[in-house]
């Protein structure tokens, strides 16, 4: 097999995701269509792997969110539950999709807080701006953009989170910068990903699963800590929660940015 290029996976990833958002979309609209009779139950969830999508969150969690913020969901764990979100705190969630994290996010921050969310893709996009609409979150915000390179200002917010993204990166060591610059000091980082256990190579990674899958572009666990580290991360935790695949676990990732640190030379 021809090895794919960073643009080809990348290009891959936004066919991918933006087929699951025009999914959901279109699910909606068929159960809320003339032959439903006026029963409008809300789209069915996409069809993913076991281990990741709206049943790693609590029914606390979904009750009120809008059908298609549930159905789209795609991650591998709550980052909600890792965060420890404040009142009055600004988000960012990298890659955040259909927005569920971000419409959960919104509510734990409160009026007086903000949460951004960040996609590549219009499509993903379209949806989450409509879920917010149909929550009624006024807080939130989602931007267009690559986790590579984050249109926000240094030091402007106080949490970063993300759901099963990172993984899908071509160019880590620059999320992990950009992760960096956009937290203020003190800022800490609570995300879930899919890391690989250390002696698994690349090659062993990509036959347990595709880079659109989750699995083939998984950091191992000494990978993911030295990237963290590399950027200026302190306090860094890498904790599995349940296996993905043969070697491949859904792990909480947290970090902080220290108030006085000159990140190192990069590198992964």
């Amino acid at each position: 097999m021809t090895e794919q290029t960073p643009e080809e996976v990348r290009e891959a990833v936004r066919v991918g995701y933006a087929a699951a958002a025009v999914k959901v979309l279109e699910d909606g609209a068929a159960s809320c269509g003339p032959q439903s009779g006026g029963d409008c139950c809300g789209p069915q969830a996409v069809e993913i792997d076991e281990g990741f999508g709206a049943g790693l969150y609590g029914a606390e969690d979904r009750d009120g969110l809008p059908a298609e913020a549930v159905a789209a969901s795609l991650g591998c764990g709550n980052p909600l539950a890792v965060a420890e979100l404040r009142e009055g705190e600004r988000v960012l969630d990298l890659g955040s999709g259909g927005g569920i994290d971000v419409l959960l996010s919104a509510r734990r921050v409160g009026p007086r807080g903000r949460a951004y969310g960040l996609d590549m893709t219009d499509e993903m996009l379209a949806l989450a701006r409509a879920n917010a609409q149909k929550a009624g979150a006024t807080n939130v915000e989602f931007l267009k953009g690559t986790i590579e390179s984050v249109p926000l200002p240094a030091n402007s917010v106080d949490v970063v989170i993300s759901n099963c993204v990172i993984n899908l990166s071509v160019d880590k060591p620059a999320v992990f910068a950009e992760m960096f610059r956009v937290l203020g000091p003190g800022g800490r980082v609570g995300v879930t990903d899919v890391v690989a256990e250390d002696h698994l190579t690349s090659d062993q990674r990509a036959e347990r699963g595709a880079y659109v899958g989750c699995i083939a572009g998984a950091l191992s666990f000494a990978e993911y800590r030295q990237g963290l580290e590399d950027a200026g991360f302190t306090d860094v935790e890498i904790t599995s929660t349940h296996q993905v695949a043969d070697g491949t676990h859904s792990a909480i990732v947290r970090a902080v940015k220290g108030c006085s640190y000159s990140p190192t030379t990069r590198r992964l």
